[in-house]
């Protein structure tokens, strides 16, 4: 995933979803700790719901393009 998509996607999570900075940290040190997705380490850890996930990859396709 590039920089630009990357940016885009913490900004969807802190202004349509609504997390904090501190659970999109966590969820990277997560993701990084365990070599998997932020999307997949958020929703492991409970922090992302299952509407949100799919909130969260219809707008990583629709900037994909």
């Amino acid at each position: 995933m590039n920089k630009d998509l990357t940016k885009k996607m913490i900004f969807f999570l802190i202004n349509e979803i609504g997390l904090k900075h501190s659970s999109i940290e966590l969820g990277i040190k997560l993701s990084k700790r365990n070599n998997c997705p932020l999307p997949i380490s958020l929703l492991s850890y409970g922090i992302l719901t299952i509407d949100e996930l799919d909130k969260l990859y219809s707008f990583l396709f629709k900037n994909l393009e």
